[in-house]
């Protein structure tokens, strides 16, 4: 594999971030995090160009695109008070509902047959992992219905990932899997430590490693044979 160099630059970024974020920076803290975000999105261009199915390619890297915008939007409820951040970090939810439909578009023609039970399985995973969140947190009814759509979508992805390595066998989707289920535990963390009864710095810090571990593997994945 090649390009890995950009794993290490990206969460050293990630890390200068989180530092000047949590010095209050905020203006300064999104750039930086918009910075670290580019490097898993050079990382999947990059591995791109190696992959064999140029269909997967795109949709690979339109997620990573999409995710790396939403970073920006979610981080803007630091910058903006009231009811203009709480606007850009609902956008951001949406953008990341939009990369993760870009991944399961990916990752569907691999599934196999068995691609329905997967939703089916992904659907209600996500139903009882809801209702173990909401009776946890403290959230407005509309963070709520976005959040049913967005957990909703991420666990479809991350049932349809798993059923894709069972049925092919290989490092590509191995990888693949691991990394959009590193964001489905990042997502979990960000949830309770942003609605939870109160903030923690540790669970920030692992939110987002996990968060940008995860798209470095996503990105990295297409470089391996499929």
């Amino acid at each position: 594999m090649q390009y890995l160099f950009l794993c290490p630059i990206c969460l050293v970024i990630a890390a200068m971030f989180i530092y000047i974020e949590s010095a209050g920076s905020y203006v300064l803290a999104d750039v930086i995090k918009g910075v670290a975000s580019l490097c898993f999105v050079a990382l999947g261009v990059l591995g791109a160009l190696k992959c064999k199915d140029p269909v997967l390619a795109k949709m690979v890297v339109t997620g990573l695109v999409i995710g790396a915008v939403a970073d920006v939007l979610l981080n803007l409820r630091y910058v903006f008070e009231g009811k203009y951040g709480k606007l850009a970090f609902l956008v951001g939810i949406v953008v990341f509902l939009a990369g993760h439909i870009a991944y399961i578009i990916a990752v569907l023609p691999y599934s196999g047959s068995f691609f329905p039970v997967a939703i089916v399985v992904g659907a209600v995973l996500a139903t009882l992992l809801l209702y173990w969140i909401f009776g946890r947190i403290e959230a407005s009814p509309t963070f709520k219905g976005f959040g049913v759509f967005y957990v909703g979508a991420i666990c479809i992805l991350n049932c349809l990932a798993l059923l894709a390595l069972i049925e092919q066998r290989n490092a590509h989707w191995f990888v693949f899997f691991v990394g959009a289920l590193l964001f489905l535990v990042s997502d979990i963390i960000l949830i309770f430590n942003t609605f939870g009864p109160r903030k923690s710095f540790p669970m920030r810090v692992s939110n987002l490693m996990l968060y940008y571990i995860g798209q470095l593997m996503i990105a990295a994945s297409l470089q391996l044979p499929l």
